[in-house]
């Protein structure tokens, strides 16, 4: 009988996609950083004159569209788009063209989810440029999935195509600085329902932050979970129905009724010129066609979005923090404190093992994982158990990585010379971004509990009272 092929293993056009990947993002990415940073430097978030401002078309780093021209080259364009959303009735030939190589919208190879995870953790050692350089970066790759899974053909014409070409990007508007947002039931940006004879239409309202994409001056989408409240009645409504409160809705943008309150910092960082905001939203008008999937199915919507979302972070993560582990050899052999080498404490060489370990853990649960969605019939609904579980143990493992690596660099570390500061700030902040740590630990329990309960339920009466 032939084993079964190893998590690692890529197939040989899969592995040579690879290759070009690793050489891309060492020789090409991970250089244009300084160009990006060099190009943002003087750059103001009040900027008198708007090309001195860190939100204006101006302030699109050069490097950007040269390394997307190149990986779109290279095929290296949108690979995150897995098998089932390539196939009819998803991906609509009439839009889109024709799934295959000379369609430069579908990946030049299509990957599975493991096959992507090891691809993705390339991209991820460049966290400012590497994915978004593949036109593979968040908010744009899970917008982009609801739009081919639940876009109406007029949505898909006006914003997936040119979404997938890179000409326009998008913002995920859920989380509320007013409530626990953690908890989706929670929300309470309304979207008023309007009857009027036959025809429907919509007023929405609220405030959202953690809006990224938001500020990018190319933003020109917004895909935001509201709650149904009918004109004629109460907010309370539907309060037996917490889950079926909740619509998905697509906001063009720019919008004289959506203000942007103000960019967000993360630990100090912006993210200028991509950037994240607080938005508000003051009765913007939509109708029918702004609808996505259906007035009532916005948490089947955003599950659908976030449980992708949630792996490409992991994947993205493994890159960073092993980049920041190679940081920390090529430090601990090059200082030397009390006559040694860093690498000959033993201090030092206990970090290096940690840091080792973690990592291998990180990599393969999370392509243990991806593996698991490739082979569900449901997809990511089908391993969300270990989506929830990867989410809590892969950003602590990296973070732990990073944290070595950090000290091990001392004074430098925490300074804007390298990238372990922002490294370390972000992978903090992933275990709240997509759900924090205590929600996912909720959901892996629950679904232990309750295969235990349905297997208890199988059981004879004396195999259960032994338990």
């Amino acid at each position: 009988m032939n084993p079964q092929p190893s998590l690692t293993y890529l197939r040989p056009e899969v592995a040579k996609l690879k290759e070009r990947l690793v050489e891309f993002i060492e020789s090409e990415v991970i250089p244009a950083e300084a160009e990006y940073h060099e190009h943002m430097k003087h750059r103001h978030e009040d900027g008198t004159e708007a090309h001195n401002s860190r939100w204006s078309m101006d302030a699109i780093p050069p490097c950007l569209p040269r390394l997307q021209a190149k990986a779109r080259k290279l095929g290296f364009w949108n690979l995150f788009l897995p098998p089932r959303l390539l196939e009819e009735p998803h991906w609509d030939p009439s839009i889109l063209g024709k799934v295959g190589p000379s369609n430069l919208l579908c990946p030049s190879v299509t990957l599975t989810y493991r096959e992507y995870g090891i691809l993705a953790e390339c991209m991820g050692r460049s966290s400012e440029l590497g994915a978004m350089s593949c036109n593979c970066a968040a908010p744009d790759t899970g917008n982009l999935e609801v739009l081919i899974e639940f876009g109406t053909k007029a949505q898909q014409r006006q914003y997936l195509k040119p979404l997938l070409e890179g000409k326009i990007r998008s913002t995920f508007l859920m989380t509320e600085p007013a409530v626990a947002s953690s908890d989706p039931t929670n929300l309470e940006t309304s979207l008023i329902h309007h009857r009027e004879n036959s025809n429907s239409t919509y007023t929405l309202s609220g405030r959202k932050w953690w809006s990224t994409g938001a500020m990018d001056p190319r933003c020109r989408i917004g895909i935001c979970v509201a709650k149904i409240v009918e004109e004629d009645e109460t907010s309370s409504s539907n309060e037996n129905n917490l889950h079926g409160q909740h619509t998905i809705v697509l906001v063009p943008l720019p919008n004289s009724r959506v203000k942007l309150i103000r960019p967000l910092q993360v630990f100090g960082y912006d993210d200028a010129p991509f950037g994240h905001a607080e938005v508000g939203l003051e009765n913007v008008p939509l109708n029918q066609e702004h609808l996505i999937g259906g007035l009532g199915s916005g948490f089947k919507v955003s599950q659908a979005r976030l449980g992708p979302g949630r792996i490409h972070h992991c994947m993205r993560s493994i890159g960073l923090a092993q980049r920041c582990y190679e940081m920390m050899l090529q430090r601990s052999m090059e200082r030397k404190t009390f006559g040694k080498y860093l690498c000959e404490h033993g201090s030092l060489q206990k970090d290096i093992a940690d840091s080792f370990n973690d990592l291998n853990q990180a990599r393969l649960l999370t392509l243990d994982c991806a593996h698991r969605m490739d082979v569900s019939p449901t997809g990511p609904r089908g391993a969300r158990q270990f989506i929830s579980g990867i989410k809590v143990a892969v950003p602590a493992l990296c973070s732990n990585v990073i944290d070595r690596a950090l000290q091990v660099h001392g004074g430098l570390g925490v300074c804007q010379d390298t990238i372990l500061a922002s490294a370390s700030a972000g992978m903090r902040t992933l275990r709240i971004a997509d759900g924090p740590d205590e929600v996912h630990r909720r959901s892996v329990a629950r679904m232990e509990l309750k295969k235990l309960r349905l297997s208890r339920n199988t059981e004879p009466q004396q195999q259960r009272s032994r338990l």
